[in-house]
């Protein structure tokens, strides 16, 4: 798998630098030694890519993409074979949120869009689902919150895409407690 995610990533760094300029702010911000959960803002349907992109070559990333996405068999093998998976939005699946935890805590570094879906407004943040700060507390993990600007605001094609990666931001220092998460995987069972 690791080969494979390689290659893709120097595929689509060349095919995707083509239509896009892409900047990187904060990429120093970025834990190299242990896992953290990566949570950017979501305007588009390829803010993934700009943002495994823009972390730049390395350990493959996990990357949580709603279940409608698998419904291809192609697109399902290809997804899985990149570090996509599957998750059921507003259900818990206990074997989805054990494996991510597992991960984090294994050192590698997961992608969860916090709002749960695109802001197709772009306006403000939509309110935050709980999935990554339960991810974050389970694993110990630290959370590095990341914003994803386009000039204009809005994708298209030949746009400077910004990554901006903020500073990690230690999951006890959000006071959540361990019963918060406790109860959120509780509830996932």
């Amino acid at each position: 798998m690791f080969w494979f995610y390689h290659l893709c990533f120097t595929l689509a760094s060349v095919i995707f630098r083509l239509p896009y300029r892409i900047r990187v702010r904060g990429r120093e911000n970025l834990p190299r030694d242990r896992g953290y959960v990566l949570c950017p803002n979501h305007l588009s349907a390829i803010d993934p890519v700009f943002v495994v992109l823009a972390r730049g070559f390395g350990k493959p990333m996990w990357v949580m993409a709603k279940e409608e996405l698998f419904h291809n068999r192609f697109v399902a093998w290809f997804f899985r074979h990149v570090g996509v998976f599957p998750v059921e939005r507003g259900k818990g699946d206990k074997t989805v949120l054990n494996n991510a935890i597992e991960s984090v805590r294994n050192g590698r570094s997961m992608l969860i869009f916090p709002e749960g879906t695109r802001n197709k407004k772009g306006e403000g943040l939509l309110p935050l689902k709980s999935g990554a700060f339960v991810v974050a507390e389970a694993a110990h993990a630290d959370i590095v919150p990341c914003r994803v600007l386009y000039r204009g605001g809005r994708q298209h094609l030949f746009c400077t895409v910004t990554v901006v990666f903020g500073a990690p931001i230690p999951i006890d220092s959000l006071n959540l407690g361990g019963e918060h998460a406790a109860s959120k995987l509780r509830a996932a069972k």
